[in-house]
């Protein structure tokens, strides 16, 4: 399937002229200057070119003949020792199927023979580093990376498949943290869980720093100390997902920590339960990402309006920026090789300088192909609601004696994975998220 990605890029990098594209793949990290090694992964760009889940290796594309050259790097008897087998040129080559597979020595000699008259790169550092060898060429920077986005953008049948068992493994993991869930475990049980149910179906990398949020921890965005006691009464907000072959899932489930929500737990869940169905529903080809995000606002702002805990029209509390104090973030971003995957501001698309809404990781119309998330969300953070609550102009849309009850709620966040198709979506996501199934799962 790299070889359909390569197919890709070449297809937008016609040059009539003699050029090349170089990229390096990524090296084994340590922390700090000491041994430890950390697990390694490609990255993104190379191994969407490539296949290969490896460190040390660099490609070279010849625009010209459209050729692949693969370097790999000249292990010793050493490096096995440490890390295990040493593949031979003949298991690469079978493995990666290169157009042409050199060791890495060979890139200085490869490139002289290729002569070309640009080189592509897609940053600065490795620009550096291929320039010792062709100091007089110009390199490129900006065409290489904007070409590479948009192929990684719409997603090939195969890269769907790999999402579609990301999300079947993530669906069961999830499962598992809800039927595991109960007051005087820890947030630290659930990621334990999560993670077992992970590994047990062979995914081995997460996709991010899970959050696993109980309480007032559950209305911190990237919450990651995972360390708080579950108490009764809280609300446990889990967003967490791993890869599979490099591809990302990505889904939050917020649940009644004791199995049940309380009135002001169902109010604030189903607001955003009802913002997220309605979105999903209208995302389909054409719709606009900030579209949806206004309409998921307007919809949670009918739904705090309903609990009395915001006042007024709804085009006055969307007009004045209300619903950024309690939906500070963006509505969803692509997934893909990486969690929050590229291209969500292609260029010359500029962010919307509004509260909330500048927030927002993606402003694309939707296409078939595309991946996203949908993860509208509504928050109490003391942060935000106090200077809003002393402010003469907000203060008069919000319920100060509700609200001031409230400051320790946490939030409540619900996202689900979904491709876009020529007619709709595809939702991968299929964890319980209405409140009975929730209830009825928990209850045992």
């Amino acid at each position: 399937m790299h070889h359909l990605h390569r197919k890709k890029l070449f297809s937008l990098l016609d040059d009539e002229e003699s050029a090349v594209v170089y990229m390096k793949g990524a090296e084994l990290m340590y922390r700090y200057d000491t041994d430890y090694e950390f697990p390694f992964r490609q990255e993104s760009n190379f191994w969407y070119l490539t296949g290969v889940n490896e460190p040390d290796f660099h490609l070279i594309l010849d625009l010209k003949n459209q050729d692949y050259h693969l370097f790999a790097p000249n292990r010793d008897a050493q490096y096995a020792v440490w890390h295990g087998r040493v593949k031979s040129k003949e298991q690469l080559q079978e493995e990666y199927q290169p157009d042409h597979l050199h060791y890495e020595a060979k890139l200085p000699q490869v490139l002289k023979e290729l002569a070309p008259e640009k080189i592509y790169c897609i940053e600065e550092e490795q620009a550096e580093f291929i320039e010792q060898f062709e100091r007089e060429l110009p390199i490129d920077l900006d065409t290489l990376d904007n070409a590479i986005t948009h192929c990684r953008v719409f997603k090939t049948d195969w890269e769907l498949d790999q999402m579609r068992e990301a999300a079947r493994v993530n669906n069961i993991a999830h499962e598992a943290v809800l039927e595991a869930l109960e007051p005087g475990k820890y947030e630290h049980e659930m990621k334990a869980v999560f993670d077992y149910h992970q590994i047990k179906n062979g995914l081995m990398q997460d996709a991010y720093n899970g959050i696993f949020a109980a309480g007032e921890n559950s209305a911190i965005l990237h919450y990651v100390e995972n360390n708080r006691e579950i108490k009764d009464g809280d609300l446990f907000l889990i967003d967490a997902g791993y890869e599979c072959n490099g591809y990302a899932s990505d889904f939050t489930r917020t649940y009644p920590a004791n199995g049940a929500f309380t009135n002001s737990q169902a109010e604030i869940y189903e607001a955003v339960l009802e913002a997220q169905k309605q979105v999903i529903d209208a995302a389909k080809p054409e719709a606009k990402m900030e579209d949806l995000h206004i309409l998921a606002a307007r919809v949670m702002m009918q739904g705090l309006k309903d609990a009395n805990i915001v006042k007024g029209s709804i085009d006055d509390l969307m007009e004045e920026d209300i619903f950024a104090l309690f939906f500070p973030h963006g509505l969803g971003h692509f997934l893909g090789l990486d969690t929050h995957d590229v291209g969500g501001y292609p260029k010359g698309v500029e962010r919307i300088e509004r509260p909330g809404i500048k927030y927002l990781r993606m402003r694309r119309t939707l296409q078939p192909g595309m991946v996203l998330t949908i993860e509208p969300g509504l928050y109490f953070v003391p942060a935000l609601l106090k200077p809003a609550l002393e402010d003469d102009k907000a203060s008069k849309f919000l319920n100060a004696s509700k609200l001031n009850d409230m400051m320790d709620f946490g939030g409540v966040r619900i996202e689900d994975n979904i491709i876009v198709t020529e007619d709709g979506c595809e939702n991968m996501t299929t964890v319980p998220k209405e409140r009975d199934e929730i209830e009825e799962v928990m209850a045992g």
